[in-house]
């Protein structure tokens, strides 16, 4: 049986167009494969022919019966064919017989294996094997062959690639942070210019309304005194409206105390979420951090989404409250827009489904070791499992393009577990994992968990 397979694609270089889409994504059925195949029981003189009709061919694969028998690189065949009767023994002689003598390891790869883990691979095998190509199992029973040489080049490529990318990466973060440490600087200035005003306000207040009572109990006293009242000022009380308006000025004054005492309390959360750039830690409260980002968020959450708070005893944590704020305000804007985005999207669904975000805290044992913990949770539609790996990826984002800048978790996780050794963990089930193992769609969302190491 004669059963003689041959593709000879043309070699590519590093900088053709094929190579430059390479990414660290790519995997071996990306690059240029040969496919040649010869059975075992064939003449060496048909894969000397070969070799010779396509001198890049770096080898060939040995099937018996159309199963994968083994793989004779050029190298091996033509040393092998160098031999004192070298020619004589093998050329008419079944291929099997050389493959006997010139057989070796062999590195097999499925198809889908990344380049840069086969390269990394194909560089640990020992010296004498390190340019023998590679078998690709494309399918059950069809194996193709890889060049190493190509194998590094694209690894190479993917490299430089790679490096260039993160010097991007760095140089669009470095300019993030320092974006954001503008911000916190006009933020703060905008707070302090904010801040005496509003409390030459609020502490004035107290004054007027201490004054307005005073004022009606002196109009009062008239009123009880002077028995025969004159017909002007009977004319004017009429006028404004005195009784209404004792009443109601005395209601005003506190509705403007309770509205100073929040816009102090805006001020004081705007200052505190600006210390971006703390060069200490400071033990704080983590509980005021997170009432001082729900209260910058408020007007995003008041008529839509229900905050349950489930604040456990939290002794002072060790921290960069400003950076905290920072992670606290993108984990929950994440939860917002997540939830905005389904009801806006179904509508409030026929089980019941109202939109909520629950912060959790308490002090927890972990690794033999102490830590607060924080848990910000969401009934939103949770976090796909094929992306969960991917979301604290610098740029990643499930956002469409011109919502968000894909710098949240990953500026998040940096500040959580470099800045804080902490950790941040994920926790989430999306509706298509739901629909797929049959599962109610109430048993989705998305939790994250921010553990923070006490003393």
């Amino acid at each position: 049986m004669f059963a003689l397979k041959q593709s000879y694609p043309e070699m590519s270089v590093l900088h053709s167009s094929a190579t430059q889409e390479l990414s660290l994504e790519s995997t071996l059925q990306d690059l240029s494969l040969y496919d040649f195949s010869i059975e075992s029981d064939r003449p060496g003189s048909e894969v000397a022919q070969a070799l010779k009709d396509n001198p890049l061919l770096p080898g060939v694969v040995l099937t018996d019966l159309g199963q994968f028998a083994g793989m004779i690189s050029r190298r091996r065949f033509l040393e092998c064919m160098s031999r004192p009767y070298g020619l004589e023994l093998f050329l008419k002689r079944p291929i099997k017989c050389l493959y006997v003598l010139a057989h070796t390891d062999i590195l097999i790869f499925p198809s889908d294996t990344l380049i840069v883990m086969a390269a990394r691979r194909s560089l640990q095998r020992s010296p004498e094997l390190l340019y023998e190509p590679i078998v690709v199992e494309m399918e059950p029973r069809l194996y193709k062959l890889l060049d190493v040489h190509q194998l590094l080049s694209a690894q190479s490529h993917i490299h430089e690639l790679t490096t260039r990318l993160l010097k991007e990466q760095t140089k669009s973060q470095m300019m993030q942070t320092e974006k954001m440490a503008s911000l916190g600087q006009m933020v703060a200035g905008v707070a302090h210019e904010i801040i005496n005003p509003v409390n030459f306000i609020s502490g004035n207040l107290e004054y007027l309304s201490n004054y307005s009572q005073d004022l009606i109990k002196l109009i009062s006293a008239y009123d009880r005194e002077i028995a025969k009242k004159p017909p002007l000022i009977e004319e004017i009380k009429e006028q404004i409206e005195f009784e209404f308006l004792q009443e109601d000025m005395l209601k005003m004054i506190d509705s403007m105390k309770m509205g100073t005492e929040r816009l102090v309390k805006i001020v004081n959360s705007l200052r505190n979420f600006s210390h971006m750039g703390e060069s200490n830690k400071k033990a704080v409260d983590l509980h005021e951090c997170l009432e001082s980002t729900l209260l910058i968020l408020h007007n995003r959450v008041k008529h839509s989404i229900e905050v349950v708070k489930k604040y456990g005893q939290l002794p002072p944590v060790p921290c960069y409250s400003g950076q905290l704020s920072q992670v606290f305000m993108n984990i929950i804007s994440n939860a917002i827009d997540a939830l905005m985005e389904q009801k806006e999207s179904n509508g409030e669904p026929t089980y019941g489904w109202k939109p909520q975000i629950e912060i959790a805290t308490e002090v927890i044992e972990v690794d033999n070791s102490t830590w607060a913990a924080v848990r910000i949770a969401d009934n939103g539609p949770g976090i796909p499992l094929e992306i969960q790996g991917r979301i604290f990826e610098t740029f990643f984002t499930t956002k469409p393009v011109g919502k968000g800048t894909g710098l949240g978790l990953a500026i998040s996780h940096q500040i959580v577990t470099e800045k804080h050794r902490g950790k941040l963990n994920l926790r989430s089930r999306s509706l298509l994992d739901a629909d797929a193992l049959g599962e109610s769609p109430q048993s989705t969302g998305t939790e994250f968990e921010i553990l923070l190491p006490l003393g």
